[in-house]
C-alpha cells in the first residue's frame, strides 16, 4: 500500500501554530499578574493597566512592519529573532521593582516582541504556502493565537499563586528559548524554497522577496490604505474587536471576578473555556470563510459579540454558572473575526497586498485593545467597578455590526459573495 507524501506545508503551518500559540500566552500573562503586582507594589490597576495598554498597541502597531521584515528577511529568521527578544524580555521581568520598569519590560519589549509572532505571522504563512483551504488555515491559526492567550492563563495563575509571579516569568522565558531550534530547523520562507506548489495550486510561484527598505514600504501601504474607505471601515470595526476582546476580557475578566469573590484559578479556568470554544468557532469561522460572504458574517459575530458583553455584567449574578455561560458562548466568537477580516482585505487590496494592508487592519485592532486595557483600569479605579466598561464594549459591537455590511461595496464587477476564493 503506498500513502500519499504530506504537503511540506502542514509542517510548516504545524510549526506557526506553536509559535503563535506560545507567542499569545506570553503577551496576555499580564491580565494574570495584575493583582499579585498590585499586591507587592502597590501599583493601581488603572498604572498597570497603562502597561498593558502599551503592550497591546505595540503588539499591533508591529504587524505591518513585522510583514515587511519578513518579506525582505524571511519568516524563518524573522520569527526566531522575535522569540529571542521574548525570552530575554519576560527574564528581565523578574527583577523589576519600579513602573517604569514595567512599562518597558511587559509594555515595550514584549510588546514588540509578541506583535511580530502573530495573527500576521499566520496570515503570512497561510497567503505563502496555502491556496486551497487558505480560510481555513488562517481561522486555525488565528484559533493558535487567540487560544494561546487563553488555555496558558490557568496554568499561569497556579504558578502565581503557589510560587510568586516572578516563576509565570521564568517558565515563558525557558519555554520561548527552547522553541527557538525547532523554528530555525522546521520553518522555510516559501514552498519554492523546498522547489514545491503551494498547497493546491498549480505551479512553484517564484521567491522574490522585497529588496526595500521594510519601514517604508509599511508607510507607503498605510498612505494608501487612508485613502481607502474599505480600509478605513475594516480598521474601525477591527478597533472594536480589540476592545471588546483582549483590551477588555483578556485583561479585565479575571480582576473582575476577584472582585465579585471567584479565586484567580477559577477566573482563569473560564478564560481556559474560551480558549477551548474560540478554537471551534474561530476555526469554523475560517471553513465558513472559504464558503459564504465575508460581511454577514462579520454582522453576527459583532452582533452576538455585543449582546453577550451587555449580558457579561448580570452573570456574575448567577455567580460561576453564569459566567460559564457566557465563556462558552462568548468564546466561540473571541476572533471568529479575523478570518473573514483577511479575506475582505484580499479582496479589496489584492492578494499580494492583503497581508500587509491586513498589518495596519490589525494594528487598530490592537489600539482598540490599548485603550479598552487602560480605560477599563480608569473606570474601576474611578467607579469601583466594570459595569460601564462591560456595557460600552456591548454597545460599540452593536455599531460594528451596522458598518461591516458597507466594505466592500465599491468594487465593481462583483458577481459572486465577497468571501469567494480568490
Amino acid at each position: 500500500m503506498t500513502f500519499k507524501r504530506i504537503h511540506y506545508a502542514w509542517v510548516v503551518m504545524s510549526v506557526t501554530f506553536v509559535a503563535l500559540l506560545l507567542g499569545a500566552g506570553i503577551r496576555s500573562t499580564p491580565g494574570v499578574l495584575i493583582v499579585p503586582l498590585e499586591q507587592e507594589f502597590g501599583w493601581s490597576r488603572a498604572e498597570i493597566g497603562a502597561a498593558i495598554g502599551v503592550n497591546i498597541m505595540l503588539f499591533g502597531l508591529m504587524g505591518p512592519f513585522a510583514v515587511a521584515i519578513m518579506d525582505r528577511f524571511g519568516p524563518r529568521r524573522t520569527i526566531s529573532a522575535a522569540l529571542g527578544l521574548l525570552a530575554v524580555g519576560v527574564f528581565l521581568t523578574i527583577f523589576m521593582q519600579t513602573r517604569w520598569q514595567l512599562m518597558a519590560l511587559w509594555g515595550v519589549v514584549v510588546g514588540s516582541g509578541s506583535g511580530i509572532v502573530a495573527t500576521v505571522f499566520g496570515a503570512t504563512i497561510a497567503n505563502r504556502w496555502f491556496v486551497r483551504h487558505r480560510g481555513l488555515v488562517v481561522g486555525i491559526l488565528t484559533a493558535s493565537g487567540a487560544t494561546g492567550q487563553l488555555i496558558f492563563l490557568p496554568l499561569l495563575a497556579s504558578l502565581a499563586v503557589h510560587f510568586g509571579w516572578r516563576s509565570v516569568s521564568l517558565a515563558l522565558a525557558i519555554a520561548a528559548t527552547a522553541l527557538i531550534p525547532f523554528v530555525a530547523l522546521l520553518l522555510r520562507d516559501r514552498p519554492s524554497d523546498l522547489g514545491l506548489a503551494p498547497y493546491g495550486g498549480s505551479y512553484v510561484e517564484p521567491a522574490a522577496r522585497s529588496q526595500g527598505n521594510p519601514v517604508v514600504r509599511a508607510f507607503h501601504a498605510l498612505a494608501s490604505g487612508l485613502r481607502s474607505r474599505d480600509f478605513w471601515l475594516l480598521s474601525g470595526s477591527f478597533f472594536v474587536c480589540g476592545a471588546s476582546t483582549n483590551g477588555l476580557i483578556g485583561t479585565h475578566l479575571i480582576p473582575a471576578c476577584v472582585d465579585h469573590g471567584i479565586p484567580e484559578v477559577s477566573a482563569a479556568g473560564l478564560l481556559a473555556v474560551m480558549g477551548i470554544f474560540d478554537f471551534l468557532g474561530t476555526t469554523g469561522s475560517g471553513w465558513l470563510t472559504d464558503r459564504f460572504d465575508s460581511r454577514k458574517l462579520l454582522f453576527w459575530y459583532y452582533a452576538l459579540r455585543g449582546l453577550s458583553l451587555i449580558f457579561l455584567p448580570f452573570a456574575f449574578n448567577y455567580t460561576f454558572y453564569g459566567l460559564s455561560l457566557f465563556a462558552v458562548f462568548y468564546g466561540l466568537d473571541w476572533v471568529a473575526t479575523i478570518p473573514p477580516t483577511v479575506r475582505l482585505a484580499e479582496t479589496c487590496f489584492g492578494r499580494e497586498n492583503a497581508v500587509l494592508m491586513f498589518g495596519w487592519i490589525a494594528a487598530s485592532h490592537q489600539l482598540g485593545g490599548a485603550f479598552a486595557a487602560w480605560g477599563g483600569g480608569v473606570v474601576r479605579t474611578e467607579t469601583g467597578n466594570y459595569l460601564s466598561a462591560f456595557i460600552g464594549a456591548g454597545l460599540i459591537c452593536l455599531l460594528a455590526a451596522l458598518m461591516v455590511p458597507f466594505i466592500g461595496r465599491g468594487i465593481a464587477n462583483r458577481t459572486g459573495p465577497v468571501a469567494a476564493a480568490i
